[in-house]
């Protein structure tokens, strides 16, 4: 394979429109080469995009540790939370020289970018805009944690406390199905669209013990059809969706928004360490691709695309050497988790690589 150093003339003047995205501290080079954010020792010379790629998966392809995606592009922090868009046809260049990515023209010709005074084309990846652009790569397989983007699958004690109950349904029945009516109590603060949940299993901290947070089973969606005209009265909804048949007793939550899946894959900007709480579907262990929950969220500072380190907590033993003390043996790291789905004091990560299976107690921490 050649290196990129001996060919940089000739693709400067093949490739005039290669792009230069906005360049950080200098220092971002020398960490990319020297710190924990280099490059694959057999890394291509460039990556063709594909339909189907993820900006995980193209990291994967150039990176030792693919959540260094916004140093090699240096990228400042807004950038990573409104990250550019790559889509395929695109080339990702490796500018040995630099330790940079860097972006090429689309191979069908089409160009987006400000035109430079020697007639070359200065190309950035298109900044996204209010609707999402379906054509724009990912940052992880959306397939996988579609159902958890909307869904109320976790519920927050708080949440739960506060949020309004189906109190009867039309005509003395019990369970209701689509286009059924049910009457609802409870402060709407003004919503109209609903999704109606289960409580189901209560989900403990492993490091304090306490419930801070339930499993969800999701039942459909219901809409406001009338509010109620006295104090003591009722809000009326009609069943819009039903999943399953639901029942006096169960919550409404406001459906959210969609989340924008492109958040560039990152670090935490600040030290994190948590636990996992749950493997979703009640199972034991979990392997790559499942989701699990884990104790902190966004008042941790995680965010939508935070990557964190799996490691398996390191036991307390006793010192057989020294009957008198107990030792505490080291985390062993294992794997990488992607956040994406944040509550304030629990999150949804998606499994991206293991060399173990993941359990219930195991360490969810910033990358060393």
């Amino acid at each position: 394979m050649k290196k990129f150093s001996t060919i940089a003339l000739l693709l400067a003047v093949a490739f005039p429109a290669i792009v230069t995205l906005p360049v950080a501290a200098q220092d971002v080079v020398s960490t990319v080469r020297t710190g924990k954010c280099t490059f694959l020792p057999d890394a291509p010379d460039k990556h063709e995009v594909v339909k189907g790629d993820t900006l995980w998966g193209i990291s994967s392809t150039f990176l030792n540790n693919p959540w260094c995606w916004p140093e090699v592009w240096g990228m400042n922090r807004e950038e990573i939370r409104n990250p550019h868009w790559i889509y395929p046809n695109q080339i990702v260049y490796f500018d040995r020289v630099n330790g940079r990515l860097r972006l090429g023209n689309p191979i069908n010709g089409a160009r987006s970018g400000s035109t430079l005074a020697n007639g070359s084309v200065k190309l950035q990846p298109q900044i996204r805009s209010e609707s999402l652009d379906l054509n724009a790569i990912t940052s992880i397989p959306s397939n996988l944690i579609e159902p958890f983007l909307v869904q109320p699958l976790i519920v927050e004690e708080k949440t739960l406390l506060n949020a309004p109950r189906i109190v009867a349904a039309q005509e003395g029945r019990v369970n209701m199905a689509k286009n059924d009516k049910a009457y609802v109590r409870g402060d709407l603060r003004g919503g109209t669209s609903f999704q109606v949940f289960r409580p189901g299993v209560p989900l403990k901290d492993p490091d304090t013990k306490k419930v801070i947070a339930y499993e969800a089973a999701f039942l459909g969606t219901v809409k406001l059809d009338r509010i109620a005209k006295t104090a003591d009265g009722v809000d009326t909804f009609i069943v819009s969706n039903s999943k399953e048949e639901m029942t006096v007793g169960d919550r409404l939550v406001p459906v959210p928004p969609m989340p924008i899946l492109n958040y560039v894959p990152h670090p935490p900007e600040q030290t994190v360490s948590a636990r996992v709480v749950s493997i979703y579907g009640g199972v034991n262990t979990a392997g790559q691709n499942q989701i699990v929950s884990i104790n902190r969220g966004a008042s941790a500072g995680l965010n939508l695309g935070t990557i964190l380190q799996l490691s398996r907590y390191g036991k307390v033993i006793q010192d057989k050497t020294d009957n008198k003390n107990a030792i505490r043996l080291p985390d062993e790291r294992y794997g990488s988790l992607f956040v994406f789905r944040v509550f304030d004091n629990i999150s949804y990560g998606l499994i991206m690589s293991v060399t173990d299976a993941v359990a219930v107690g195991d360490v969810a921490s910033s990358p060393e």
